[in-house]
């Protein structure tokens, strides 16, 4: 991706910001452009998409931030939400929001070696996820239907008309080796090391919303324990996690439907 040009902003999400002093990009996504912008009123989070795909992922991104302002989940408040036709007629969607402190999971981590410590912060990011899937789900993001039947249904859409990593035989798999069915809550869908931030040792946000469903638990947990360099990759690190989640809800088989094939789609 590339970093937002103070020119490209359009004029609504300028008037929001004020004068703008400076703009930092953290490290960068696949689906949008992120910046950090310094302005007369503050510091906010800008995000830009530019293809049809992911537009429509950060157009509901806003819509479930929005649906989740009165939670006490720590979600970053919307403050617009602009789409703009640029050159060559391509759709630009900007979701401008508020700046939360922290530093994601991922990159705390990578340095963190004190048992306890580590103990503690993933313990917390096992406890926040189980809050997240108590907190009652808004009545907008309900939908009528079954969320795997419906994201299996959006998998072979993607198949069709996107680069995905998922092939023709792992979504057939998928469909005839369904797990059996769990209570539907509150999910994030992509909660991942990188979507959660962390300050002061504790978890301080919870970000990138546009998977948000209600939905099947069992997948947030499968993705929230991928083993990545230096994180869950020893038993130390799965046993403070689902400490902090309060118990286990997959079986190694659940979590290779989850993480290593219907995630491969999205």
């Amino acid at each position: 991706m590339e970093p937002i040009s103070q020119q490209e902003i359009p004029d609504e999400i300028l008037k929001s910001l004020g004068d703008i002093h400076q703009i930092i990009f953290p490290r960068q996504g696949h689906t949008s452009d992120v910046g950090v912008v310094y302005s007369m009123k503050g510091i906010a989070v800008l995000k830009r998409t530019r293809s049809k795909q992911f537009n429509e992922w950060l157009k509901r991104e806003s819509y479930i931030l929005d649906s989740l302002s009165n939670s006490q989940l720590p979600v970053p408040k919307v403050f617009d939400f602009v789409e703009k036709t640029h050159q060559n007629d391509e759709i630009h969607a900007w979701l401008l929001m508020e700046y939360l402190q922290g530093e994601t999971l991922r990159s705390i981590m990578f340095n963190e070696y004190d048992s306890n410590t580590r103990y503690n912060i993933i313990f917390d990011f096992g406890r926040k996820l189980r809050e997240l899937h108590t907190t009652p789900c808004p009545v907008e993001l309900k939908s009528s239907g079954n969320w795997l039947d419906h994201m299996l249904t959006q998998a072979k859409y993607y198949l069709d008309h996107y680069n995905v990593d998922g092939t023709p035989q792992l979504l057939e798999e998928l469909i005839t080796n369904k797990p059996k069915e769990f209570k539907q809550t509150l999910i994030h869908g992509d909660f991942t090391i990188d979507n959660v931030l962390v300050h002061e040792g504790r978890i301080s946000g919870i970000i990138d919303w546009s998977g948000g469903a209600y939905g099947d638990p069992r997948y947030d947990v499968s993705l929230a324990i991928r083993p990545k360099q230096k994180i869950f990759q020893s038993l130390s690190d799965h046993k403070a996690f689902f400490d902090g989640y309060g118990e286990k809800i997959i079986t190694h088989e659940e979590y290779h439907y989850f993480a290593e094939g219907l995630y491969e789609f999205f």
